[in-house]
Parts: structure tokens; C-alpha cells; sequence
């Protein structure tokens, strides 16, 4: 589909590193890999702001015959240190430049060239001009389970309190990390909340039941088969999660969303905004990976869950919402490393239109005006 307002509002270029927190601290040269994956929500002053995952990379990570990674070092509760860790070239698979695959073991092994850290990016009540950019409020690495970068946030607002989900990953875990904030620009790290490798964990902007609900998308390395005639598609699936107080989490038993068999486009999916009450009930943008080349086709769809009952169903549609638009990235076409890839990470109510936030390519911030209408 296509839509009237659809734009790129932040990119690689209106990163100011020399206000990163890694400012200083390497002994190398480093770039925006990307500026993406943006957590939204609204401020009390009716702007919108952006958490936008800022991926710096290193310009040159092969150099003197081995392959450098980035990782902050330090107690918990320190400034703490960024550092470089080099591993030689003939242990290491080098053909990703985003990351290398550490050779030789029984499982795989990956390390980053880059280091992602969260940047608040204010935006107007549309979200289509940027207001101003909080360098000073950035989320970076304060910890051992985060030393290899905090990534793709998720807001949701709940009770006049604003709740965000990341990625923080580490040699230790791959785990699902939950910050709070009063007013939206300001974060205080909560605690961990999921372990290993459960990915895209998205909160309930409201309670269902008297509970706290989530989104949750574990991955692994096996499946068990839907019989031969299912409707589904065994694989990575969007399950359900409840809690009393946002730091305890128990799995639903009820599935939540799967991939359907009768279409390849969506064979891999993970959530993607927060679910939030409309008149239906609580609609559900998510992501749907149909397997091509190495990384995939990424594209956004659409679901409305029963309000009382958010296992269930109420409406969906198999069209894609949202698809990666080339034209969009053209004038970075240097600076380009990905295709075919949109991931929408946000989503907030603006008049007639919901003003939808998503990482275009892995490089920079889209905003898409979609009419409510879409979804009635």
C-alpha cells in the first residue's frame, strides 16, 4: 500500500558523533552504520520522541591481520570504558560486514563490528520535523549484560508512566532488558525481565484482567511440525506473556500469532508496536520474513487481538501494511548494506492517522501516516 505522508525523518548524517558516548575512547575511527528501529511515544507536551537505535561501527575493523569488535567494559553502576577486542582473521568469517562468525567451535559464535546505543530524537506532534536531539539523554551500556550494545526499543505508556523494552546484548545473554521513565526522556534501568535470545518484547499499552501483558518472540534452533494439513507454519511465532508488576513475566499457555502455511512471506515474524486499544480491540503491527538470499524480506503487518481475550483473533489481512520503499534510501544508496528490509518499532495516534515509526534498510527512521480507516 501506499500512503500520502511517508518519509524518512532522521538518518545516518544528523548523528553528531562527537556527542556519542563513545566520544574519545577508541583508538579507531567510527561511523553511523545506522540510525533505526525507533521506539515511539508521545510526551506530555504533545510532541512525539523517537529512542532510535544508533549502530556505530567501526570504519576499518580488519586491520593487521585480525577483525575487531567493540564492547564497554566496567562495574555495574560505572562509567565504564569502551574497548577494542581483535580475534585473528584465520578464526574468523568476515563476509557480513555488520559481524563475523568466530570459526572452529561445535556452535555458532558471532561478535559485532559495531556497538548500538539509544538516542532520544524529539519530534513534532505529527513527527514529521525533528524538534530537537537529546544527546544527553542517551541510553548506553551501563553493565556486563549489555558490553556489545543496547538495541531496538519499545515504548509503551501506561498509567501516565512510560515503559521501555530493549535488546541488550552480551557474551552472557541475548536478553530483554526494561528501563522506566516519568516523562519519556529520562530512563532508569528497571532490570532484566527475559532471558536468552527472546527478542521483540512489546507491552500492552494497558492492563487486560488486572494484568500486565507483553508480546514476547523467543527463537531457537528447532521447531516441532504442524501436522502435514495445518493452517500453520512451525517456526519463530509471537507468543504471550503475563505479569503483575512489569518485572515477572509467565508465559500464556494460549499461542499467539503464527505464521500461516499458506504463505511464505510471513515463515519468520516477530512483534513489532506495541499493541494499543482501539474500538476492535488492541491493534498489532508485526513483522513477517519471507526467506530470501541472506537476510530476508522484511515487511509490516496488521491484527487486531480480542480486548478481553488477546490470544483470539478478531481481524488480520495477509496484504502486506507496510513494504520497504527504495525510493526512500536512493540518496544513500552508498551508504546501503541491506535491502527489502522495513521493521516498524512504534506507533501513536495523531488526529484521523496513526503516525507509525519504522527502521527503513537498517539505516535510517521512517514516519507513515496510515488512516485509522485501515483498520475499522
Amino acid at each position: 500500500m501506499s500512503y500520502e505522508v511517508d518519509r524518512l525523518v532522521f538518518t545516518p548524517d544528523d548523528v553528531d558523533l562527537s556527542r556519542s558516548p563513545l566520544a574519545g575512547q577508541l583508538d579507531a575511527e567510527t561511523y553511523v552504520l545506522g540510525a533505526f528501529n525507533p521506539g515511539l511515544t508521545r510526551l506530555a507536551n504533545g510532541n512525539l520522541l523517537m529512542m532510535v537505535r544508533v549502530a556505530e561501527a567501526l570504519r576499518k575493523p580488519i586491520h593487521g591481520a585480525k577483525v575487531h569488535a567493540i564492547r564497554w567494559e566496567g562495574e555495574e553502576g560505572s562509567a565504564g570504558r569502551y574497548v577494542l577486542d581483535a580475534w585473528p582473521l584465520e578464526h574468523a568469517d568476515t563476509s557480513d560486514p555488520r559481524k563475523f562468525l568466530l570459526t572452529g567451535g561445535t556452535w555458532r559464535v558471532m561478535a559485532l563490528t559495531s556497538l548500538s546505543w539509544l538516542l532520544p530524537v524529539e519530534l513534532s506532534p505529527d513527527g514529521l520535523a525533528v524538534v530537537a536531539v537529546h544527546y544527553d539523554r542517551a541510553v548506553a551500556p551501563q553493565g556486563s549484560w549489555q558490553c556489545y550494545g543496547v538495541e531496538d526499543a519499545r515504548i509503551s505508556r501506561i498509567d501516565d508512566r512510560y515503559w521501555m523494552t530493549t535488546c541488550s546484548v552480551s557474551p552472557e545473554r541475548h536478553s530483554t532488558t526494561l528501563y522506566s521513565s516519568d516523562n519519556g526522556l529520562d530512563w532508569r534501568f528497571e532490570d532484566m525481565v527475559l532471558d536468552h535470545q527472546n527478542k521483540d518484547m512489546l507491552i500492552f499499552e494497558g492492563k487486560v484482567g488486572g494484568q500486565f501483558w507483553a508480546q514476547t518472540r523467543p527463537l531457537g534452533d528447532l521447531y516441532f511440525a504442524y501436522p502435514p494439513d495445518s493452517e500453520w507454519r512451525a517456526g519463530p511465532s509471537i507468543n504471550l506473556a503475563t505479569s503483575p508488576d512489569l518485572l515477572h513475566w509467565k508465559p500464556c499457555r494460549q499461542p499467539g500469532i503464527r505464521p500461516h502455511a499458506a504463505t511464505v512471506a510471513t515463515a519468520r515474524m516477530g512483534g513489532g508496536t506495541p499493541p494499543i486499544r482501539t474500538k476492535r480491540g488492541w491493534l498489532s503491527l508485526w513483522h513477517g520474513v519471507e526467506p530470501h538470499e541472506v537476510v530476508g524480506i522484511y515487511r509490516t503487518y496488521w491484527t487486531i487481538l480480542d480486548a478481553e481475550e488477546p490470544w483470539r483473533t478478531v481481524a488480520t489481512q495477509h496484504p502486506p501494511l507496510l513494504e520497504a520503499n527504495p525510493e526512500l534510501t536512493r540518496p544513500f544508496e552508498d551508504k546501503m548494506y541491506v535491502r527489502d528490509v522495513v521493521f516498524t518499532t512504534g506507533i501513536a495516534e495523531h488526529g484521523d492517522v496513526y503516525v507509525v515509526a519504522s527502521g527503513e534498510a537498517d539505516l535510517a527512521c521512517r514516519i507513515t501516516h496510515i488512516p485509522k480507516t485501515v483498520f475499522a
